[in-house]
């Protein structure tokens, strides 16, 4: 293949609106299998089946492609205008972790990869070439695989570093059958900082780079689908979806401007919505207002139920009728929620 190949991927790459594109081979090294079996022996993985699935195809992208030789790997910067834990510091209003406070990720990126796709497959000409796209569909290590294809390195809190970007990039790959030529390395580290595993609320960090999900507030109030358990909850203060804290405090953040993709950009009513008007929620009210969100996904029960963990923590007794409104709710899980809430403010 001509040697510019990668410089013209990477040109149309930004010109669809990527922030940050790399390339490497479709192989990482035996310590990313190593990592994820670990986690998975530890039980770290918590009840995320698809993780202790498939460990082989996540470590190694030719087992779950065997045709592929190399991988574009691409970023979409989703920093946030101003500080995201500004809403930690008004109890009776919600946090949302900031990838969902406006349109779905995985929506906006993948019309982008496709894109992106055909670019390659056409630029390839007569020599050919297969592509497949991925943007958190499948078992890929997509942080690995970023690493290697030089768009930052895994921090201490096992999510992407990016010097341009800091801990702000969501990311999505492309499998392709091309031989490419792999990014020069470039320099960044953590170094000695630990500010990110400092700042957890819930401790699920058990080492640097290693991760407790059965700890983490992103996956109590995003995957984890009974009743929160009860020594985290006081922990998890107002967070209502996710958690940003691990990544807010990364030094490297001071690098990054606000997204230019007016979808990542936060909607005005998620920013800080307040607890009351989200625990009176029904069904069709929730579809409604998270339309479009990654926050639909979840469905209203478990979302209403964080709302509650979240109305518990208040200390604001003007919060307690909304708690005592949803006792009764026909969802079990959510009337556990209510009663726990309620009782914190006797």
């Amino acid at each position: 293949m001509p040697p510019d190949l990668t410089t013209r991927i990477a040109e149309h790459a930004r010109d669809l609106g990527f922030d940050a594109v790399g390339f490497c081979a479709a192989e990482l090294g035996p310590e990313a299998g190593d990592r994820l079996r670990e986690a998975v022996e530890l039980g770290w993985h918590a009840d995320l089946s698809w993780l202790a699935e498939r460990q082989e195809a996540r470590a190694q992208p030719r087992a779950l492609w065997a045709e592929a030789r190399s991988v574009i790997a691409l970023g979409l910067s989703y920093a946030p205008d101003g500080d995201p834990l500004e809403t930690l510091r008004e109890p009776s209003c919600g946090n949302i972790s900031v990838y969902a406070r406006h349109r779905d990720y995985h929506d906006v990126m993948k019309g982008m990869l496709k894109h992106l796709a055909q670019f390659v497959v056409k630029l390839a000409g007569p020599d050919g070439a297969q592509v497949k796209v991925f943007v958190d569909t499948a078992p890929v290590s997509e942080k690995a695989l970023a690493e290697q294809a030089r768009l930052g390195w895994q921090g201490k809190h096992t999510n992407l570093v990016s010097r341009e970007h800091g801990s702000w990039l969501l990311l999505g790959e492309i499998y392709t059958t091309l031989e490419l030529a792999p990014s020069e390395p470039r320099a960044g580290s953590c170094g000695s900082c630990s500010k990110c595993l400092n700042a957890c609320p819930t401790d699920a960090f058990p080492a640097p780079y290693r991760m407790d999900a059965r700890r983490c507030i992103s996956y109590l109030t995003i995957e984890h689908k009974g009743p929160i358990p009860h020594e985290f909850r006081k922990a998890i203060g107002n967070h209502i979806y996710g958690c940003d804290d691990c990544l807010s405090v990364c030094p490297w953040n001071r690098f990054a401007v606000e997204s230019r993709h007016l979808k990542l950009r936060a909607r005005e009513d998620l920013i800080a919505p307040t607890l009351a008007e989200l625990a009176s929620l029904d069904d069709a009210g929730f579809r409604a207002k998270f339309s479009g969100s990654p926050i639909k996904r979840i469905g209203r029960n478990r979302f209403v139920r964080n709302v509650l963990i979240a109305i518990g923590n208040a200390s604001d007794p003007a919060l307690l009728p909304c708690a005592q409104a949803l006792m009764g709710d026909p969802d079990p899980v959510v009337a556990e929620a209510a009663v726990w809430a309620a009782a914190q403010y006797t």
